[in-house]
């Protein structure tokens, strides 16, 4: 069982629930967002990056709108949303600046993790926020969001960040401890399993329902969320965040569940680049940039000497050598128009020429598949 230091994780995503940031009469619990606050510090100045995946603005706007506890119609749970952001938002920013910490927020929706041009702007954002010392406080944007176009609850919204980032560790914090084999509110015969190596049809069956109405989430999107996550190379831990200072409390060995991530993590990300889309267009690349990509770098546009086809930011191109052979293939940065602009361009040249601020990379390293013969000598397509 790996329960090592949280401070020994690089990046780490932080799932908060609505009933723990928000009590149904009296609204926002401050002192306990500030001891979380605290703990965010703690990892911030030990040197992990925190990402915080922030439930609670339907259930905050339910105070500041007097709605009670009553079901919402959509456009009253959108309302909720709306006005209830601001102030979780607000109540972020103001408990992180006591540590001198920079909040940005970062409302999503399906699409944008699901649809590969918004999936790229999102996460360039957080990124951006990460390189800045930011910590960014993501929600989905509810006051949008319907049925049909929802992730329906922050737990899969978090694994689903926490996978995007890169993270290696992704914190639930719940109303329960932990995963236990029965739903112990029922079953006082119960028992915290604290490791699972592997979420199997046995460890789904222990899972139960939602415990507050504040809440969307129960064990099972949590196990939802654990397979996204340690599918991903991602460990999870579900832990209890009824006390103050929760992540110190893992720290400090209380119980929870820790999930180990998979020992051979599925790579669809790259796996879809490589098989499963149909090049929008052709990169020409110089020997320069074929040498470049063999050891591990993005594709920039000096490397480029020409661009075929009529694809859009986001779409997947092939990446060809000086003989016209596939040597790569990737997610391009920009509409071919503009590629066609920069092609064969220096990075300082390249705003100038299209006539805003630029991303850099003409294709990402994070983005990118190369071919095996540029890396080993051999045939087919395999992960950079």
């Amino acid at each position: 069982m790996d329960r090592r230091s949280l401070t020994q994780y690089r990046r780490v995503t932080v799932k908060v629930g609505s009933a723990l940031l928000v009590d149904r009469k009296s609204g926002l619990r401050r002192e306990w967002l500030t001891a979380l606050v605290d703990d965010i510090a703690w990892l911030s100045r030990a040197g992990v990056e925190v990402l915080v995946v922030s439930s609670g603005a339907i259930a905050l706007g339910r105070t500041v709108l007097g709605l009670g506890s009553r079901k919402l119609k959509l456009e009253e749970a959108q309302a909720a949303a709306s006005a209830g952001q601001i102030a979780l938002s607000s109540a972020w920013a103001e408990a992180l600046s006591r540590h001198e910490l920079i909040s940005g927020q970062v409302l999503v929706t399906l699409g944008d993790t699901e649809e590969r041009r918004r999936y790229l702007n999102v996460r360039a954002t957080i990124s951006t926020l990460l390189k800045m010392k930011a910590v960014p406080i993501i929600n989905e944007n509810d006051t949008v969001a319907t049925t049909e176009i929802r992730y329906g609850d922050n737990d899969r919204l978090a694994a689903r960040m926490a996978t995007m980032m890169g993270g290696d560790l992704l914190v639930l914090l719940s109303d329960i401890d932990g995963l236990y084999t029965a739903p112990p509110a029922r079953d006082p015969d119960a028992r915290l399993i604290p490791y699972v190596e592997e979420i199997t049809p046995a460890i789904e069956a222990m899972a139960g329902e939602a415990a507050s109405e504040l809440s969307r989430g129960g064990m099972r999107t949590k196990l939802d969320a654990g397979r996204i996550a340690t599918g991903a190379g991602t460990a999870m831990i579900i832990a209890s965040g009824l006390k103050l200072n929760p992540l110190r409390a893992i720290e400090q060995g209380e119980n929870c569940s820790l999930f180990a991530p998979s020992k051979t993590p599925v790579r669809a990300y790259k796996t879809w680049i490589a098989g499963h889309l149909e090049p929008a267009g052709v990169i020409t690349v110089d020997e320069g940039a074929m040498r470049a990509l063999g050891a591990g770098k993005s594709l920039l546009p000096a490397g480029v000497t020409s661009v075929a086809g009529a694809f859009s930011r986001g779409d997947t191109v092939a990446v060809v050598g000086p003989d016209g052979r596939e040597c790569a293939r990737g997610l391009v940065a920009y509409d071919a128009a503009d590629a066609v602009k920069i092609a064969g361009l220096k990075t300082a040249e390249i705003s100038e020429a299209i006539g805003y601020e630029s991303r850099g990379a003409m294709i990402h390293r994070d983005d990118l598949v190369l071919a095996a013969s540029l890396v080993r000598g051999a045939a087919g397509m395999v992960e950079s």
